[in-house]
C-alpha cells in the first residue's frame, strides 16, 4: 500500500497544500445587453450557471483578465474605449478562505458570435434579470440583485 492511499494521511497532505498554497485571484463580469438580459455560462467541470470569469495569469491586470475570458467564455467583445466598472471586491471561501473574487460590470460590448460548447463551456446564453435559470448559483443572484437594485457588494462570494 503506498502512503498515499491511506485517506487519513491524503486528507493531511491536501490539509498541508492550502495552508502553504498563497492568495488566488480571479475575476467575473456581469454582461448585460439594452434589453435587460445578463449573459451567464454553464461550465463542464462543475453545476450551475455563473458569470463568466476565471483566474487572473501571472503578468495580466484583472480587467486584461476579465475581458479574456469575456471572449473566451462567452465570444464577447468589450469597447476598448468604455472601460470595464469595478462593482466589487469579495473573499471566496471555497478555498479556505484564500480565495478573492473581483466583480465588472461591462458598460459597452458586442457580442461576436453564438458560443459554441468546447471542453470548459458547455452553455452560454443572454438572461432576463427578473427570469433566471433555476441553475443559477446562489453567489450568481446574490451579485446580480446587488448591481440591479444599486446594493453595495457583500464581503463574501
Amino acid at each position: 500500500m503506498k502512503p498515499l492511499d491511506q485517506p487519513w494521511l491524503r486528507r493531511l497532505f491536501h490539509l498541508a497544500a492550502l495552508a502553504v498554497r498563497g492568495m488566488t485571484l480571479g475575476v467575473r463580469g456581469a454582461a448585460i445587453d439594452d434589453a435587460g438580459r445578463v449573459c451567464l455560462v454553464r461550465h463542464t467541470y462543475i453545476s450551475g450557471w455563473h458569470l463568466p470569469g476565471g483566474g487572473v495569469e501571472p503578468g495580466e491586470t484583472a480587467p486584461e483578465a476579465m475581458a479574456r475570458e469575456f471572449r473566451e467564455e462567452a465570444e464577447i467583445v468589450l469597447d476598448p474605449g468604455t472601460p470595464l466598472r469595478l462593482h466589487g471586491f469579495y473573499r471566496n471561501l471555497a478555498a479556505a478562505g484564500r480565495d478573492h473574487v473581483v466583480l465588472y460590470v461591462a458598460p459597452a460590448f458586442i457580442v461576436a458570435g453564438p458560443k459554441q460548447p468546447d471542453r470548459e463551456i458547455a452553455a452560454c446564453a443572454f438572461f432576463p434579470l427578473d427570469a433566471l435559470p433555476d441553475e443559477t448559483t446562489r453567489a450568481t443572484r446574490e451579485r446580480l440583485r446587488e448591481i440591479r437594485e444599486g446594493l453595495a457588494p457583500a464581503a463574501l462570494w
